[in-house]
């Protein structure tokens, strides 16, 4: 299948310091696109229209990854609500639309599983969406999400251009966000096990480090032994203990990041909007009617947070016990995509979640907490 972006083409990543931005970034090399164009937040503010609008002016990029956006856990979900779906939106309004004022062709726009209905039908299929009720949690990011995808297919309807929505399952891996409180399962969970472990040992030089690279609550390597026990210990981090939120019932799929780039650029490259999507034909209004036309990008496969939480256990090295807070969320239950409709554009996945955690556990050591 041939690439249909030359080499020479300039492609805009947003969010190309983030998670799945700067694997995408990487990506993009690796297949011999060098005309790269990124930008910190310091150097453009996404939320503001008017600079947005200079940026695309200066640059006109060819093509766009909007891998930007507002992002967090549980916590963060039910506690920002407002900041969660304003943030998202306007993120999503100033670059999709500046896309098209300046005749971008092929947008590639991320999403999350999370647009589906809480009691969705497992796996979940891409003609789920909006068939009932959202997670209560997260509602605000998944309106946001699901804003953004019908932006796509809605330009792509009216105006024929190949804006594509993918929408992936949980990710982690190298340049994750390792706050305690506002990041992702997977990636908090490892830490709270690396600093367990690290106070059994005590091995406070370890955890000086950690905390001078990602101080928590404004306590720092500087801190007092005491200040850092305590704080640790707010978040169920102890030497003998690691307390997690919720049951450890819910199930979860989780991808690479690495991997979640790969596909993402193999979608930018290789599908075009009319592959994304079955002809329903015309409803009883004579209406021909275009929908789910985003595409699901994961495993297929599912493990229990109870699973994950003990293979990070033994990956680290932890000893000491996994106590659950019954009084916190589970979350939704299960959250499995049905990945039929990627396999069938051309992409599997293929590193598993054993192979995942050793790989980000040692990114962790070598670039995350530079213990030597």
């Amino acid at each position: 299948m041939a690439d249909m972006l030359e080499r020479s083409a300039k492609i805009y990543v947003a969010g190309h310091r983030g998670l799945v931005g700067s694997a995408i970034w990487n990506n993009l090399l690796s297949r011999g696109y060098q005309n790269l164009v990124g930008r910190t937040h310091q150097e453009l503010d996404l939320l503001d229209g008017g600079a947005v609008r200079e940026f695309f002016d200066r640059e006109k990029p060819q093509a766009v990854i909007l891998a930007a956006a507002h992002v967090g856990g549980i916590m963060a979900n039910l506690t920002y609500r407002a900041d969660f779906i304003y943030q998202n939106l306007q993120i999503q309004q100033n670059v999709i639309g500046e896309s098209w004022r300046h005749g971008v062709k092929r947008l590639l726009f991320l999403g999350s599983t999370c647009i589906y209905p809480r009691d969705a039908e497992q796996p979940m299929r891409e003609d789920c969406l909006l068939t009932s009720p959202l997670e209560y949690t997260n509602e605000p990011y998944a309106i946001a999400k699901i804003a953004g995808l019908k932006m796509c297919e809605s330009f792509n309807l009216q105006y024929g251009t190949n804006y594509i929505a993918v929408m992936p399952t949980n990710l982690y891996g190298p340049n994750d966000n390792f706050h305690l409180e506002k990041s992702h399962v997977l990636p908090a969970m490892l830490r709270k096990f690396y600093l367990a472990r690290c106070l059994s040992d005590g091995d406070w030089k370890a955890i000086c480090r950690d905390l001078d690279l990602r101080p928590v609550e404004w306590v720092n390597g500087s801190a007092t032994k005491e200040e850092i026990e305590h704080k640790l210990a707010k978040f169920g981090i102890r030497s003998e203990s690691v307390t997690l939120w919720g049951t450890g019932a819910p199930m979860r799929e989780f991808l690479w990041s690495e991997e979640m780039a790969d596909a993402s650029v193999h979608v930018l490259l290789n599908v075009d909007f009319g592959s994304t999507y079955a002809d329903a034909g015309v409803n009883a209004d004579g209406i021909r009617e275009v929908r789910n036309c985003h595409i699901n990008v994961g495993t297929g496969k599912e493990i229990s947070i109870r699973e994950l939480a003990e293979k990070i256990r033994n990956q680290v090295g932890f000893k000491g016990e996994i106590l659950w807070d019954s009084s916190k969320p589970d979350g939704t239950l299960r959250k499995l995509t049905d990945v039929s409709k990627l396999h069938q554009l051309g992409w599997h996945h293929k590193i598993e979640v054993d192979e995942g955690i050793h790989r980000l556990y040692e990114w962790y050591l070598k670039e995350g907490a530079k213990v030597d």
